[in-house]
């Protein structure tokens, strides 16, 4: 009489994980079954994920709703290896970035109208669901970019969040060439906006606190640096003529207002840098000049796009360390520290 066998069941393949199993928790590199996409979605090999200060809204669990545990990371580049049920656009094998725009519904009002930047239930990566801490993640279709043979996945990464926020916010800012603009902060997303601005033929003052950026500034193509610890940068400014946009990216509402008056006729200050405290201007600072603020995060796919593909023809790259997958604490509190130059990228 033959003996009936059962076949063992196949052990599932494993990946690596760095996760955050509740708010403020260290990080935990752990293994997990290699996900499968479903419909609409990919799964995608990770070569490298940047680690931006945004993800301390996983890290610390200060982003309303995050479910943990989680997985951070919203500058991720690889390769498609898996295509869910749906996916005909995208195929294996392809070079693929997720930015901050995760996917959005496509239903709600603002979707309707096409501006999917500003959906109703816009979807994070590392937030909405996880991100690229890890060997494979998966992403809706919506949330892919494709990245140009000109840039390796290192440099990509970061400009899928800090190069969009700095390209995006600048090229839709009203400046045209020539104007006089000035980039607060010389750090992780001013070094982005300084080269861009320059390429986008703007007079560029660069504002920082002390001398030592001074000649890096001038390098990254800034025609003037402000030292706004001993000099009254918004004074700077007016003597120069006067800036058409404000690019504030220094995270304190106090340095941000320091600067408005130095905003020409019709001039606008672009708040990037995340505070909790207001920004203190008056209604007759607003009135005198018709100055404006506004705000600005991010863009969609489309505007990742632009991003990679003006950077790879222009030239402009971020100035990245590097950090291996699995000294990811040490690299997250690198960029937390504020002394990378600039931005902290983690390889697999």
């Amino acid at each position: 009489m033959a003996t009936l066998r059962v076949a063992a069941k196949p052990e599932a393949a494993v990946m690596k994980v760095a996760q955050i199993s509740k708010p403020g928790a260290e990080f935990e590199l752990v293994e997990h079954e290699i996900p499968e996409p479903g419909a609409g979605e990919v799964r995608i090999k990770v070569q490298a994920c940047g680690i931006c200060h945004s993800d301390v809204f996983t890290k610390e669990g200060s982003w309303p709703g995050i479910e943990y545990p989680r997985v951070p990371g919203h500058e991720v580049t690889g390769i498609i290896n898996e295509v869910g049920v749906g996916v005909s656009q995208w195929k294996k094998g392809q070079r693929v970035g997720v930015g901050w725009h995760g996917g959005h519904d496509s239903t709600c009002r603002e979707c309707q109208r096409g501006d999917f930047r500003n959906c109703r239930n816009l979807k994070i990566p590392g937030i909405s669901y996880d991100g690229g801490y890890q060997q494979y993640m998966v992403a809706p279709v919506e949330a892919l970019v494709s990245l140009p043979e000109g840039l390796n996945d290192v440099e990509a990464a970061p400009l899928l969040c800090a190069g969009i926020t700095t390209y995006n916010s600048l090229r839709r800012s009203g400046a045209l060439p020539g104007d006089l603009v000035a980039v607060q902060g010389i750090g992780g997303l001013g070094h982005l906006a300084i080269q861009f601005g320059n390429k986008f033929g703007y007079k560029i003052a660069a504002i920082g606190r002390g001398s030592e950026n001074a000649a890096l500034s001038r390098k990254l193509g800034a025609n003037a640096y402000i030292d706004s610890e001993s000099t009254n940068a918004a004074e700077a400014l007016q003597n120069l003529g006067g800036a058409q946009v404000i690019l504030a990216l220094a995270p304190s509402s106090k340095a941000m207002s320091e600067l408005f008056d130095g905003l020409a006729p019709n001039g606008k200050i672009i708040v990037v840098g995340v505070d909790s405290e207001p920004l203190q201007v008056t209604p007759v600072q607003l009135i005198t000049g018709s100055r404006t603020i506004q705000g600005w995060a991010s863009g969609t796919t489309a505007d990742e796009d632009d991003t990679l593909r003006f950077a790879e023809l222009s030239g402009v790259r971020p100035m990245i360390e590097t950090y291996p997958f699995e000294e990811v604490a040490e690299a997250y509190e690198r960029m937390m520290s504020g002394k990378a130059q600039f931005r902290v990228v983690l390889t697999m």
